[in-house]
């Protein structure tokens, strides 16, 4: 990787990162659009750099298909909500906020998919998000998808400087040291009712 790679993919990197940060703190199709245009332009900096490319993580395919999506029907994007899982008992779960996509859309992102590609990459993108009924949390993809793209920058030797690059890294490191799965399965309890049931009900009063 030649030194004006290094800084290219840095810099991606970074703005990949304070997207995530953004995203986190307070999650709406705004940041979730910004977000996923930060995976796909990274992804374009490290495959440049022949350094392999996010095809290999199952997440990336579900995430760039519906990045591809909201960037050719805009409008679309007002239909995404993020909910906290506070505000919705009796849930509960590893992430604080759920990111909800209608099934309809996503399904839709999915048809989209490269024909060279889908039949490969469409199980991995269904693997990779949870489904409920009539809506799909995605943030359990996101969350996963950060943590390859850490470990890949890292494994590149990588230099980032951004305060959201450095409050992932620290985070990820106190996991390491708890002896903490850096992934999450993504799922959701519920002990009184039907986790879809209540999902929807939420969907549908937000609407």
């Amino acid at each position: 990787m030649t030194p004006s790679e290094q800084t290219s993919i840095a810099g991606a990197g970074d703005r990949f990162f304070r997207a995530y940060m953004a995203h986190c703190v307070r999650p709406n199709s705004d940041t979730l659009f910004a977000l996923l245009n930060a995976i796909h332009s990274l992804n374009d900096r490290v495959r440049k750099a022949d350094s392999g490319d996010f095809f290999s993580f199952k997440e990336f395919a579900g995430l760039k298909a519906l990045r591809n999506l909201f960037h050719h029907e805009d409008e679309l994007r007002s239909e995404v909500r993020a909910l906290a899982v506070e505000d919705l008992p009796p849930i509960t779960s590893e992430l604080l906020f759920m990111c909800l996509v209608p099934r309809t859309l996503v399904e839709k992102a999915l048809a989209g998919m490269d024909g060279k590609r889908r039949e490969r990459d469409e199980p991995l993108a269904r693997e990779a998000f949870k489904w409920y009924r009539n809506v799909v949390d995605i943030n359990p993809c996101i969350f996963n998808m950060a943590v390859h793209i850490f470990e890949l920058l890292d494994e590149l030797d990588v230099s980032l400087s951004s305060d959201a690059y450095f409050e992932f890294r620290r985070s990820y490191e106190w996991e390491e040291r708890e002896g903490h799965n850096h992934f999450v399965r993504g799922e959701l309890t519920c002990r009184l009712g039907d986790v879809d049931e209540v999902l929807n009900r939420a969907f549908a009063d937000i609407r």
